[in-house]
């Protein structure tokens, strides 16, 4: 349900995420909301990145969906795993100040749900990614590590 929200709110612009965005600091969405706003900004520029290759190379159709299914599902990790350390790092960690989210009163689905639900969520993602990436053997080697880093990342 999560990835299907995403890849549904990808269309909807970049510019819309970021009025998404603002406005959840005084509305705080709901959890559709909020992966609505996460995959019309991040989400929506991994999920581009991810398919540009196989646009630029001329892949078939099929190719480029599931490219950017992909990079839906990274994009999602991205965020997911963002929220979580600004939830759980500390500011030495992190290099930056941390719990800025929760001090501006945005709602993050790891903040919703709790960090061991955004854990859970970032291991069926990235599992997701790599299935994604089976029919292309050890040429996905690269793409799957990235994957892997975006959700396991600590700082």
């Amino acid at each position: 349900l999560v990835l299907a929200l995403a890849r549904a709110a990808g269309a909807g612009g970049m510019v819309g995420g970021q009025m998404l965005d603002l406005e959840a600091e005084r509305n705080r969405p709901d959890e559709a909301g909020i992966i609505t706003l996460q995959a019309m900004k991040t989400g929506a520029l991994i999920r581009f990145a991810c398919e540009a290759g196989a646009i630029v190379a001329g892949a078939p159709s099929a190719d480029r969906e599931r490219l950017a299914e992909f990079g839906s599902a990274i994009g999602l990790a991205f965020q997911l795993a963002d929220d979580l350390l600004d939830l759980t790092a500390d500011a030495k960690q992190m290099g930056k100040a941390t719990n800025k989210d929760a001090a501006a009163g945005k709602a993050t689905l790891a903040s919703l749900h709790g960090p061991d639900w955004a854990r859970g969520q970032l291991h069926g993602l990235i599992d997701q990614a790599h299935g994604l990436l089976e029919p292309y053997g050890e040429q996905a080697g690269l793409l799957k590590e990235a994957a892997t880093f975006v959700a396991t990342r600590n700082s």
